[in-house]
Order: structure tokens, then sequence, then C-alpha cells
């Protein structure tokens, strides 16, 4: 089996093992089912603001770590990433907006504990994986988080009468992206070559899971 068909099969098989179980996002149900308050959605937006940003600034980090380490393909990768989070941050503006957040209430907001571990942890990865290690983790939880975008889309649409340019940061990463799918078997392969260690981007996609599980667990509790 060659190594291209290898590290494709490498990000399925982490992916799969790494899927949450149906417990482990109790809030993304409340919105398919329109029993999520608009308090607590204005507090999914407030919180994607800090993500967002911080996401951000870890993947260029993580780009500019590729670039000196050499390792162009993951170089690649991550520059789509912080890019990608350019775009999403403009759509988040108009989902805060159709929620009635303006400037003031974003920068007023106090962050959640539950929901910003995620970012903090991206933000270790960002000074400390090896960023091949890096891709697969993070592209493990990537598949989760676009099947949650798409039902929070349809939720907002159904029972929130939330329009197009409202939901387009939910759409955003629910699209497929195979741009970026490619980047990220040619950056795994480029890791398979140069000695990846499996074991330790999948305790890294572990954790990542299970801070995302955190981020919509804490949400649910929100009244």
């Amino acid at each position: 089996m060659g190594t291209a068909h290898t590290a494709e099969a490498l990000l399925q098989a982490t992916a799969a093992e790494l899927a949450p179980h149906a417990g482990d996002n109790p809030f993304v149900p409340k919105v398919e089912q329109g029993t999520a308050s608009r308090a607590a959605l204005a507090a999914l937006a407030l919180e994607q603001h800090h993500v967002i940003a911080s996401d951000q600034r870890a993947f260029a980090h993580l780009a500019e770590r590729s670039t000196a380490r050499g390792e162009s393909a993951c170089a690649a990768f991550f520059g789509s990433l912080a890019d990608g989070e350019e775009i999403a941050a403009g759509h988040l503006d108009a989902l805060s907006a159709a929620l009635g957040l303006d400037a003031a209430a974003i920068g007023a907001y106090e962050t959640e504990p539950g929901c910003q571990a995620y970012p903090s942890y991206v933000a270790r990865l960002a000074l400390t994986a090896r960023p091949p290690e890096a891709v697969l983790a993070l592209s493990a939880n990537f598949a989760a988080w676009g099947g949650y975008c798409a039902r929070i889309s349809g939720g907002l649409r159904a029972h929130y009468g939330l329009g197009e340019e409202a939901r387009a940061f939910f759409d955003f990463f629910a699209a497929p992206a195979p741009d970026l799918d490619e980047q990220a078997v040619a950056a795994v392969r480029a890791g398979l070559d140069s000695g990846l260690d499996v074991a330790m981007a999948y305790r890294s996609g572990r954790l990542l899971q299970s801070y995302e599980s955190m981020f919509w667990s804490t949400l649910a509790e929100r009244p």
C-alpha cells in the first residue's frame, strides 16, 4: 500500500475512531428541535468570536512553524485554515447582528471556561505539536464539527427564522472542502515519510474531541 493511500486511510480511520458519541453534544439537538433559547444562541455566537480569533492566530502560527521546518505541505494546510477563519469571522458578524448583538455586547461578554478549553488546546498545539501530528488531530475533529454546523443551520432555518446570511457561518463550515482534504492528505503523507507519531496525534485528537464536547455541554446548560 502506497503512502498516499496510507495517509488517506489514516485520516479516515482516525476520524472514525474519534467520532463523538450521540450524547457528547446535548446542545445541537436543542437547536434542531427549536428548544434552545435565543440567549443560548447568542452565547454560541459570542463564544465563537473568541474561538475564531484564537484559532486564526494558532493556524497562522502553525503555518509559520511549518514553513520554518521545511514542511511545505503542512504550511499549505494551516495557511488555508487561517484564511478560512478570516472568512468565518465575517459570517459570524452577520450571525451576531441577526441575534441582536452589537459591538458593545460582544466586547462586554465574559467567556465560559468550558467553551474556551478547545481553542486554548489548539493554541497549545500551535506552540508544541509537530505540524503533521496537528494536521491529523485537527482533521479528525473537523469531521464532527462540520456535521454539527449543518444540523445547527437546519435548526436555525426551521425554528428561529434566521435567513441565509445569518446562517452563513455554519453553512461555511458544513460545506465540503475537497481542496482542504487534499492538503490534509498531502501533509499527513509527508509526515508519514518523516516519522509521524500516530499515537501522539491520536492523543491530541482525543483531547480536542473532549474539549469540544465541553463546549457544547456548557452551552446546553444555558437557560
